[in-house]
């Protein structure tokens, strides 16, 4: 079992990443799960080393478990409750998997830097689901996108950050005009309206929802896409960059 270097890293500082994607009508996010005995499920995250930059970690992360490297990325909030600990998970993962780990006087030794409380600075990230090949670690059993409706429960306070990462997105996403990071590069007003719909999870009126995104000038219309029907194929859009 690799541990991760105390002198490398910042001490008790640690960057989580809510990536959030869009699929099927769904909003979703890319969450590992631990490879353990016993349910262990936390965000994407990681220590930011000595000569790093806090945006640059990030990144590096990011890219780790993404495969990609242009990503939206925006910090969001820090997480720095006084009782901001993993040892109650840690202790429990040691015990459920003493086989696996072995020496637990030695694990518990090697990872005592880390089970001491921690400040989280939270990132979101916004990507093209079809262009992401998810990147499991070492330690990781699985990762797959879930709905952030049902979302499995987390280690520490990881559900609660995604919640305030989409409450974040949900007060940029006209502002700083980045829903269409979720899209693929072109799309039809229709496909618009239903990721703003997934993410706000509520319906709005076609009419008036197409005036408003039409209205912040930020779109070039195409050739309209090929349905089989008689007069009835919609435009396709690009975001213009």
């Amino acid at each position: 079992m690799h541990v991760p270097g105390e002198k490398k890293y910042i001490q008790q500082l640690s960057i989580d990443c809510v990536i959030f994607g869009y699929q099927q009508r769904q909003l979703k996010v890319l969450i590992p799960k631990l490879d353990f005995t016993g349910d262990f499920w936390a965000l994407p995250s990681g220590y930011i080393q000595q000569q790093e930059g806090i945006d640059q970690a990030a990144r590096r992360i990011l890219e780790e478990r993404t495969g990609i490297k242009d990503i939206y990325l925006e910090q969001f909030r820090v997480f720095g409750a006084t009782e901001r600990t993993n040892r109650p998970y840690l202790e429990q993962l040691i015990q459920l998997n003493e086989e696996k780990i072995g020496n637990q006087h030695f694990i518990r030794q090697e990872f005592e830097w880390i089970t001491q409380r921690f400040v989280s600075i939270g990132y979101y990230a916004l990507v093209d689901i079809n262009q992401v090949i998810p990147q499991k670690s070492e330690i990781d059993e699985s990762m797959g996108w879930y709905n952030y409706k049902e979302l499995p429960t987390m280690i520490m306070d990881h559900n609660d950050m995604v919640d305030k990462a989409l409450e974040t997105l949900r007060l940029n996403i006209d502002q700083k005009l980045i829903a269409f990071n979720l899209l693929p590069e072109t799309f039809t007003m229709k496909e618009v309206q239903e990721l703003y719909e997934a993410i706000f999870d509520k319906p709005f009126a076609r009419n008036n929802f197409q005036k408003k995104i039409l209205d912040l000038n930020v779109l070039e219309r195409l050739e309209k896409k090929f349905t089989g029907a008689a007069n009835k194929a919609p435009y396709l859009y690009r975001f213009q960059k």
